[in-house]
C-alpha cells in the first residue's frame, strides 16, 4: 500500500519537473488534432473511406498522447 503511494508521488514529481515542454507538447498536439479533424472532414466529404479509417487511427493516437501529458 505505502509503496504504491510513493511511486504515484514520484511520478507526479517528475511530471511537474517536465512541465514547461509538455505544455508546448500540449499546445503542439492541439496544432495536430485541428489539422486531423480537418483532413477528416475533407475525407467525409469526399466519401474516401481509407482516408477516414487512417485519420481516425492518427487521432486516436493523438487523443492518448494528450491523456498521457494532462495526467
Amino acid at each position: 500500500m505505502i509503496e504504491k503511494g510513493v511511486r504515484t508521488n514520484m511520478k507526479k514529481t517528475a511530471n511537474s519537473l517536465k512541465r514547461p515542454d509538455g505544455d508546448k507538447r500540449m499546445a503542439v498536439l492541439r496544432l495536430e488534432l485541428d489539422y486531423e479533424l480537418a483532413t477528416l472532414y475533407e475525407a467525409m466529404m469526399e466519401n474516401d473511406e481509407e482516408k477516414k479509417k487512417e485519420c481516425k487511427r492518427r487521432l486516436e493516437k493523438l487523443r492518448q498522447e494528450l491523456m498521457r501529458l494532462q495526467v
